[in-house]
């Protein structure tokens, strides 16, 4: 009789302990509908950008190529190996200068001056800014950032010309050889075809001076060349000096842009 008395406080004792283990039912816990996720704003998208292309009208004439070279003189001093080989050898090239070239390099000015049948001058822009009406960064280079400002960057250009005693330009190429579309509106309505290019030479004078001459001396007939002619410490400078002499020796027919019909896409010059 006792041992059923025990076991019957052993068996009740233990379904206390259990219960007590178990939450009551308001202290269970609750599961809520998952929290709406907050989506960051987009940020806006920036200008659409173009580089656009320029070709030459060819010579049709197996063996007798016909390029443009083409060369902007944004800042620093003249590349005296480029600029030498030029005269010397009586090349035609077109230059695209900028104020800030323009106001540094009298004497590099006069060589250019003193040989209208083999120089073009162009306007490269007032200050080097990328002809882009909207706020942007383009290798590091902030945009104009308005039309105001893309106004000026041309117009800029331009009067600095003039007033050094260059004939008034008819092309302009700006820094970076980028745009957004509504610029290139904005510059064609001040009178300007846009020069872009096919073969870019030197990578903004930052390649080596093998790899440029490759570049360049591989032109083909109708190629348009962008090349510097404002960095004469780098390594490119000597590049662009040896592909000139190749192109030469293969019989070449160099040309200014104002010599010859052109196209360029983008509406740049149509």
């Amino acid at each position: 009789m006792n041992r059923i008395l025990l076991v019957s406080a052993l068996l009740i004792a233990s379904a206390s302990i259990v219960s007590a283990a178990a939450p009551p039912p308001e202290e269970a816990p609750v599961v809520t509908a998952p929290s709406k996720v907050v989506q960051a704003p987009k940020m806006a998208a920036g200008p659409k950008l173009v580089e656009p292309h320029l070709r030459i009208a060819r010579s049709g004439i197996k063996g007798h190529a016909r390029v443009a070279l083409t060369f902007d003189a944004c800042m620093g001093e003249a590349d005296d190996r480029i600029l030498s080989v030029l005269v010397q050898e009586r090349i035609p090239a077109t230059i695209f200068v900028t104020a800030r070239w323009l106001k540094h390099n009298p004497q590099a000015l006069q060589v250019f001056l003193e040989n209208p049948d083999l120089f073009e001058l162009e306007n490269h822009g007032q200050n080097h800014v990328p002809a882009v009406d909207k706020p942007v960064s383009i290798y590091g280079i902030a945009s104009a950032g308005s039309p105001e400002a893309v106004r000026q960057e041309v117009q800029g250009g331009a009067d600095a010309m003039l007033a050094a005693g260059i004939a008034p330009p008819h092309w302009f190429r700006g820094s970076t050889a980028k745009y957004d579309l509504s610029a290139i509106a904005q510059i064609r309505d001040m009178g300007y075809r846009i020069a872009g290019y096919s073969v870019n030479g030197d990578g903004g004078s930052l390649l080596g001076a093998a790899v440029t001459e490759k570049r360049i001396a591989s032109a083909k007939d109708g190629d348009v060349v962008i090349s510097h002619i404002n960095q004469p410490t780098h390594a490119a400078g000597e590049g662009v000096a040896k592909a000139i002499v190749d192109l030469m020796a293969k019989g070449v027919e160099f040309v200014r842009l104002q010599d010859v019909e052109d196209t360029g896409d983008d509406r740049t010059t149509q």
